[in-house]
């Protein structure tokens, strides 16, 4: 299933993307490929064949949180090497915007 270049740039606007017209170019041949492929997918016969169900042996694997303490030249390699912080604190770009 062939993608347009102007599909290409509502997806990139759509997701607030500025794509040079040699990206636009890449992302129409990649898609269009994955599409394809998608279609051959979906030719496929899975109501025949036998379902797989794995319920036994699952557990969650979740580790503890661990604190475990540097000697204070790594330390401070660790903050001298950070772009950006307050005293000793580490700033990072934030997750969630209005």
């Amino acid at each position: 299933m062939p993608i347009s270049r102007k599909d290409i740039q509502h997806i990139a606007n759509l997701a607030r993307l500025a794509l040079s017209p040699e990206e636009e170019e890449r992302f129409e041949n990649q898609l269009s490929s994955i599409l394809e492929y998608v279609s051959q997918l979906q030719e496929v016969d899975t109501v025949q064949g036998e379902y797989q169900y794995q319920v036994e042996g699952l557990k969650n694997s979740m580790d503890q949180d661990e604190v475990r303490v540097c000697d204070e030249d790594t330390r401070q390699g660790i903050l001298a090497a950070f772009p950006e912080r307050a005293g000793d604190l580490l700033k990072v770009k934030g997750v969630f915007h209005e």
